[in-house]
């Protein structure tokens, strides 16, 4: 992806890809005992009898690795990733113990602000 620093640096179908991390065993266990206690992120055996059938992270814990990815990347040059929510976040497969997860993405749409010159910083 080119260097973004304004906003007219940004263009339609630009992308990005994030470095790839894997999800230990460990890890899984560790966001879930702090932050989402539940059989299926904290033992094999009780994760088993779950809709899971096995061990697997968190959804939040793959959101704030997701997140983590993003600024690493750094899509958007030096600027902050700052939003006000995220629409249809979604979990459609289990992050399971020594998984390697990566973002892909792509801008598919720009608004230009309505308060803000158009050549400025953000």
């Amino acid at each position: 992806m080119a260097q973004v620093e304004w906003f007219d640096d940004l263009t339609i179908g630009m992308q990005f890809k994030s470095p790839e991390v894997q999800v230990t065993e460990a890890d899984i266990k560790r966001f879930a005992a702090e932050f989402d206690p539940q059989p299926m992120h904290l033992d094999h055996e009780a994760a088993k009898q779950t809709l899971f059938r096995g061990l697997a992270a968190s959804g939040w814990h793959t959101a704030a690795i997701a997140m983590n990815l993003a600024i690493q990347t750094r899509p958007f040059g030096p600027h902050p990733l700052i939003g006000a929510g995220v629409d249809g976040l979604r979990w459609t497969v289990p992050v399971r113990p020594d998984d390697r997860l990566h973002l892909v993405g792509e801008v598919m749409s720009l608004t230009p602000s309505k308060s803000k010159r158009r050549a400025s910083r953000w």
